[in-house]
Formats: C-alpha cells, sequence, structure tokens
C-alpha cells in the first residue's frame, strides 16, 4: 500500500452527525451532518485556512450521539441548513483530496446531504479523491487499536483536551496523525491558528520574535582563549 499521497492540495475533514449508526444504516435512519470541520494542506504544509460550520439538521439529534459530541438540540436550533452552506462547502472541497478515518462514513453522509440538494449536488467521489486514513494506521498496525485517540498516543500527540468529539478539533488533530503516520510534520507551517477552544496550539506567527544576545568582546577573546588551549592537542573542530 502507497500510504505517500501525491496529493497537492488536501482537505483533512471530520462530521459530527445526529445518530451514531454508521454508512448507510444511519442514513435509512434519517440522520443528518449537523457539524463539518476541514483544515487544508498543501505539499504536506498546513496552510491554516479551514472550513467551519454547525449544521441545523431539521430534526433531533440521538441522545447517544450529544452524549459524544456535546452539540445539543438547542444549540442547532439557529444554525443554516445544510441547503445554505452547501455552495461555500462544495467550493472549499472541490478538486482537492478529501482525508479522513474512516472516510466512507464522513462521504456517505456528505453524498446523502448533497443528494438532497435541488438541484441534486455531486457525488463526493466526482469532485474530490477521498484518503481513508484508518486504512493506512491498518496497514501500518495491524491488529493494533486505530481509533484517533490510539494513534495520537501512539505518535505522541497531545489530544488530553479532547474530551467531546469536535469536527474542526477532530480535523486538526487527525492532520498531525496524517502527516505523522505518512512520514512526519518536517514541512509543517505554523500558522497560527489554534482551532478554537480545545484545539491543537501552534505558535502564531505574529508572537514576539526572540531576543538574540550577542557575545561582547570579552566574552569572545575568553572563547578564542579556551580554543587556543583546545587547539595544542590537534585539530580543532570550532575553528576547522
Amino acid at each position: 500500500m502507497n500510504i505517500v499521497s501525491s496529493a497537492k492540495r488536501q482537505v483533512i475533514l471530520d462530521t459530527e452527525t445526529t445518530g451514531m449508526n454508521q454508512g448507510a444504516g444511519a442514513i435509512f435512519l434519517g440522520h443528518r451532518i449537523i457539524e463539518i470541520g476541514c483544515v487544508e494542506v498543501i505539499n504536506r504544509r498546513l496552510t491554516g485556512r479551514h472550513y467551519h460550520e454547525y449544521i441545523n439538521p431539521q430534526q433531533l439529534i440521538d441522545e447517544e450521539a450529544i452524549a459524544v459530541h456535546g452539540i445539543s438540540n438547542e444549540y442547532v436550533a439557529n444554525k443554516p441548513k445544510f441547503s445554505e452552506i452547501a455552495q461555500s462547502f462544495i467550493e472549499f472541497i472541490d478538486g482537492a483530496e478529501i482525508v479522513a478515518h474512516n472516510a466512507s462514513f464522513d462521504i456517505s453522509f456528505m453524498d446523502h446531504e448533497f443528494g438532497l440538494l435541488r438541484p441534486k449536488g455531486p457525488k463526493t467521489a466526482d469532485i474530490c479523491a477521498i484518503l481513508d486514513t484508518l486504512a493506512i494506521a491498518k496497514f501500518l498496525h495491524p491488529g493494533q487499536k486505530n481509533n484517533l485517540d490510539a494513534l495520537c498516543k501512539r505518535y505522541g500527540i497531545d489530544n488530553s483536551r479532547r474530551e467531546l468529539h469536535g469536527a474542526l478539533l477532530d480535523a486538526e488533530i487527525l492532520a498531525d496523525v496524517y502527516l505523522l503516520m505518512t512520514g512526519g510534520q518536517t514541512k509543517l507551517n505554523l500558522s497560527g491558528d489554534s482551532g478554537g477552544a480545545g484545539g491543537i496550539i501552534r505558535l502564531s506567527q505574529e508572537r514576539t520574535k526572540l531576543k538574540v544576545i550577542a557575545a561582547s568582546a570579552d566574552e569572545l577573546a575568553k572563547h578564542e582563549a579556551r580554543l587556543d588551549i583546545v587547539a595544542k592537542g590537534g585539530l580543532c573542530a570550532w575553528r576547522d
């Protein structure tokens, strides 16, 4: 399995829904998306751009789901409907590779929501490539737990403030997991986007710069004197 994608632009995505049933079963029960969280990665660098919306599903949220993500019926009552945010969402993901954990779950809900639009929206796979990080994790770590919490522990990612699931926070965490799992974050761009309360803290580009303190003339003279002593024993790497 080739775990390193060749896609230039990727959108790390997570959704929260009105019910916890998996895939088509949940859709047959009429469950809907209530939160979408996405972060943008270009050439394996977090750009700081994100897409985040809470959505009024026009139906009640299961108590089991509320216990997982903490999103109440009252909270989403005045949020926009999916049809009202669909165009901006499609524009954000169009042409990108979507990266999601257990992607079939999120994609099935997205396709269901797109299908309810009038006129009907696209199939996700028609406008995006799709990459499932769960499949990658199972390939790299067969027989082990590969949920997001287990992967955070395995790759040393601090998710201690992830008391509840949240689409944007989980997308940010997944971005770190994905980049580490597929070769590391050596190209990570410290964008300063903290991801909101409970998000992964990144250093702001607007932060106060570190003060550079130059050695004094006396300190430099003492340093050279010490190197003279070292050089008497042979080559001095500091001077070579």
